[in-house]
């Protein structure tokens, strides 16, 4: 899909469907208050097609509502398909709302057979320029994304074009440069996306750090992918004890990127990510219910790829280090048991309560690796626990942090990001949930409470004192019901998030 920035009048814009967007104004305290609709737009034509619409009271511009017209009064478009932005009493757009706002309009258009669209840049003051340029071109790229891939009768409806029309005298420059950015994140996590939605046959570990390469070889970042020799060179025990149960091989990828006149003494952003390609569970083997679903337990590791990817193109200038562990947990002869012990990289010793609890050992070595390689700063991103789902529902991520300053970066982000998180404690109390009687740490809790919580816990043994963020995004990397601005599958959740954590440290 083509998304650019064009300059032309509203009313003689000549389209298959011209989006604009609305806010209710009415004030939701008062419950009988008619709808107030404004648009988020001052021109005349507009105010005028949609004046009759708004008067009849059957669009109230809830968020992602969403209302057409057909040959609309004094303009050229053949269309014209109006978005709400918010629920009555917010009265200010944000670029959040016109993200999703964006992606509504490609969502509605595609089953339509409408293959052009123009979005009106919103002229409101309270909006950044650069902001909502990225984020509609963000919305735009990302509901485009269809994962029917194997379908052998699909139908491709990608929209061909989306133009995003800013009127004379605005800052062409400003907004240009926000919807190149939004087409260079969104495509990152659109790759993501593309990742984890394929099946555990076709993207197998050594697929994973096969396609990491050939995206670094493209972006322009250094890569090295390894197998299971390295983990044993390495003696990367915990990985390996993932592994070893599975007729596929393990991959260490491992992506670098360096700006130019790198000076050395800097902050080396460490990006670690789970890339359990397929989990059945091992000999703790999961439920059959829903197992069909694990494909998708390597979205932390695309995360850090997808991440990668738009960093090798905005360019900050601090050093990235990528490792993501890609590894099957199967159950077989050579599967490891509950009650092995297995000894990681960094020397501790871990008693393997329940094989299903397989991503934290796989994140074990890699963030001992990261360090290693020189990361100062640490950020994990994995669908870690069902337990974070309990807790937070399908809304919120979670996110743990050892250290305040560097968890308040990474919240700053999130202002730019729009993703949400929820901080959740990993206090020295809860060390006492993860302690064994045989060796140095579990990899569960003593109990079924606070299950996220302990597996953060048992992450921080291996961050230590580095600075550490990490993210459980079991509950949203995938949706099986689909958004208005989003298709349902893979959600490239945490790459947005990751990308203006690692940014944040090259201002």
């Amino acid at each position: 899909m083509e998304t650019k920035l064009v300059h032309a009048g509203v009313a003689a814009t000549s389209t298959e469907l011209l989006v604009v967007f609305a806010v209710n104004t009415a004030d939701k305290k008062v419950p009988d208050a008619k709808a107030v609709i404004e648009l988020v737009h001052s021109d005349p034509a507009l105010k005028t097609a949609t004046a009759r619409a708004f008067d009849s009271g059957e669009f109230t511009a809830m968020s992602c509502e969403t209302l057409l017209l057909h040959n609309p009064e004094g303009l050229a478009a053949k269309r014209l398909l109006i978005v709400g932005l918010a629920a009555p009493g917010r009265k200010k757009a944000t670029v959040h709302e016109l993200r999703k706002a964006a992606g509504t309009a490609v969502r509605f258009a595609k089953p339509r057979r409408i293959r052009e669209a123009t979005l009106v840049f919103p002229t409101s003051a309270d909006l950044d320029a650069r902001q909502t340029g990225r984020a509609l071109a963000e919305g735009a790229v990302l509901g485009n994304f269809d994962s029917d891939t194997y379908k052998s009768d699909r139908v491709d409806r990608t929209l061909t074009t989306v133009n995003i029309l800013a009127g004379n005298g605005m800052d062409s420059a400003l907004i240009e440069a926000g919807v190149q950015e939004g087409i260079i994140v969104a495509d990152a996590q659109n790759f993501a996306r593309s990742l984890v939605n394929e099946p555990g046959n076709v993207l197998t570990p050594t697929v994973l750090g096969r396609r990491a390469a050939e995206m670094a070889k493209t972006a322009g970042l250094k890569a090295e992918v390894y197998g299971a020799e390295k983990l044993h060179e390495l003696k990367m025990r915990s990985f390996w004890g993932v592994s070893q149960g599975s007729a596929e091989p393990p991959a260490l990828i491992v992506l670098t990127y360096e700006p130019e006149n790198y000076k050395p003494g800097g902050p080396v952003m460490g990006l670690v990510g789970k890339g359990i390609t397929f989990d059945t569970g091992g000999i703790s083997i999961k439920p059959a219910d829903g197992m069909e679903k694990m494909k998708y337990d390597m979205a932390g590791g695309a995360a850090m790829l997808g991440a990668m990817q738009a960093i090798a193109a905005l360019k900050p200038n601090v050093k990235v280090i990528c490792v993501v562990c890609a590894a099957e947990n199967m159950p077989s002869g050579t599967a490891q048991k509950p009650g092995d012990i297995q000894t990681a990289m960094s020397g501790k010793t871990i008693e393997v309560m329940n094989t299903d609890a397989e991503g934290r050992m796989v994140l074990a070595d890699g963030i001992t690796y990261a360090k290693n390689l020189g990361a100062t700063h640490l950020i994990d991103a994995a669908t870690l626990t069902g337990a974070v789902v309990v807790a937070l529902g399908l809304i919120n991520a979670g996110v743990f942090s050892n250290d305040d300053e560097t968890y308040a970066q990474f919240a700053s982000g999130l202002e730019v990001s729009g993703e949400r998180f929820w901080r959740l404690p990993v206090e020295e109390d809860y060390r006492d949930h993860i302690k064994s009687s045989i060796a140095d740490i579990m990899n569960t809790g003593d109990g079924r409470w606070g299950g996220a919580i302990n597996a953060a816990m048992f992450l921080k043994e291996f961050a230590e004192d580095t600075p550490w963020v990490h993210l459980d995004i079991a509950g949203v990397a995938w949706i099986d019901k689909a958004k208005p601005w989003m298709a349902s599958g893979p959600t490239g959740v945490a790459v947005r998030s990751i990308l203006e954590w690692a940014r944040s440290y090259g201002a």
